[in-house]
């Protein structure tokens, strides 16, 4: 399990001078938590963050106490990238979270490979309700059952963890096959439209004159 080891600071202490100490200003709310403001090492944060993102339990211990966490959101400087201020939600080990989960895709499609057609991502994420026991840092999906053209894979068919139910409709569709033919057809549709309007535009001006 990540742990981060955090302090409190005061409210009224500029940001600023927080960050020039080498920690980012943060705040701790959530379940059973009253918001507290707190500091965290610069460092330590980055580290953890490149580790496990915002899908991962993180422990923080404040004045000895351990509160189970989820990043809720990190505001970065758009100029520099670096990090300005974290809030950390709190959550309760025996209550389902709702959390959007990366969607990593891996193999190799035949129906690709095999030049019958195109893969088409249709998500990248899938959100989720999960025990944070369970929570995964991803979720799989295997596009080597993309075999032939129109081959779909839907949410129904990602395998979740334990306690896992995902949000969205089992029948929304994840990824598919696309058929070169019916994308070389589009085309060609678009491109006869286009001919049609360029050949009504000079009759209408052969008309004007």
């Amino acid at each position: 399990m990540t742990t981060l080891i955090v302090t409190a600071r005061d409210a009224k202490i500029k940001s600023s001078k927080i960050r020039n100490e080498g920690n980012i200003p943060a705040v701790v709310y959530g379940m059973e938590v009253e918001p507290v403001s707190i500091a965290v090492s610069m460092v330590d944060f980055i580290k953890v963050f490149k580790a496990v993102g915002e899908t991962s339990t993180i422990t923080i211990t404040l004045d000895g106490k351990k509160i189970s966490t989820l990043i809720h959101d990190v505001q970065h400087d758009p100029v520099s990238g670096n990090v300005l201020h974290v809030d950390f939600f709190a959550i309760s080990e025996n209550r389902p979270v709702t959390v959007s989960i990366p969607l990593v895709f891996e193999g190799v499609s035949p129906a690709v490979k095999n030049n019958v057609g195109n893969l088409v991502k249709v998500l990248y994420e899938l959100e989720i309700e999960v025990l944070p026991k369970h929570l995964p840092h991803n979720l799989i999906i295997d596009i080597s059952v993309l075999d032939v053209a129109n081959a779909q894979i839907l949410v129904q068919d990602i395998k979740l963890p334990t306690s896992a139910k995902a949000i969205l409709d089992g029948e929304e569709v994840v990824a598919l096959i696309a058929s070169q033919q019916e994308e070389s057809e589009e085309s060609a549709v678009a491109i006869d439209f286009s001919q049609i309007a360029v050949q009504k535009k000079g009759k209408k001006e052969e008309d004007a004159e």
